[in-house]
Order: structure tokens, then sequence, then C-alpha cells
């Protein structure tokens, strides 16, 4: 599809979607988004001056990568956030600290991660709860 620009605005592929559009492309509830949103640090849309969210392309398609790992391969939200960022190298302040020098570390990183992911999923559901 050609796009043409003038000489005052240049031709760009930096196509913003409104959430409306978003939530039709990927088949889920704004307010879906809006939850994905607080829960992927990865996913941020930009704001408009009018306090639209304006998700660029390269949102959408982290909207489509989440919902593929949570719908079609059964993750968690926790999981596919962990596995997002090994993917993308993203770290975050959340991330588990090194284990105690002193502890059995293969068992303590083991049940620290799966106590951080029941901790995450518990939040995914009161916060699902609240809003009812």
């Amino acid at each position: 599809m050609a796009s043409y620009g003038t000489a005052a605005q240049p031709v760009t592929e930096d196509r913003l979607y409104r959430i409306g559009e978003v939530s039709r492309l990927a088949e889920v509830k704004p307010f879906v988004l809006r939850y994905w949103e607080t829960e992927f640090p990865m996913l941020e849309p930009v704001k408009s001056p009018s306090g639209h969210r304006m998700y660029r392309q390269q949102d959408v398609d982290m909207v489509l990568k989440i919902k593929r790992l949570l719908y079609d391969e059964g993750f968690t939200i926790a999981g596919a956030r962990r596995h997002l960022r090994e993917q993308t190298g993203v770290a975050s302040a959340t991330e588990t600290p090194p284990p105690h020098p002193h502890a059995d570390n293969g068992v303590e990183l083991l049940s620290r991660k799966m106590l951080l992911d029941l901790r995450d999923s518990l939040r995914a559901f009161l916060t699902l709860l609240e809003r009812r």
C-alpha cells in the first residue's frame, strides 16, 4: 500500500492505533489491554495530548504475542512476562534477586520463582475480582 507525504510531513510507518482498534485486531476487550499494560512492562502505548492510549506497531505486535502466550500456549501471566523478558532481554526491578550466598541455590531459587509466580497469579485474580 503506497503512502504519500508532503514536504512538511514525511511518509513514516509510525501509524498509531487507538485502543478500540487494537481491541478489534486482537479480539480482546479494551479492559484486558489496560490490564495487560499493568502486568507487562514491555507493553507501553504512548498517550496522546488528549490522554488517549495510542499503540505503535510494536505495541500491537506485543499484544498479539501476549495473547498467543496466554490463550494458545497456556502461560500464566507471570510465565508469559518472564518468557517475554527473557526473549527481549528486558530486566525490571521486580525480578528475582540473587539467592542468599549460603542457601542451596537450585532449590531455593526454584521455590522462590514458584512463589513469585503464585503471587503474580493471585494478584491477577484479585484485580479481576475487584473489577466486578
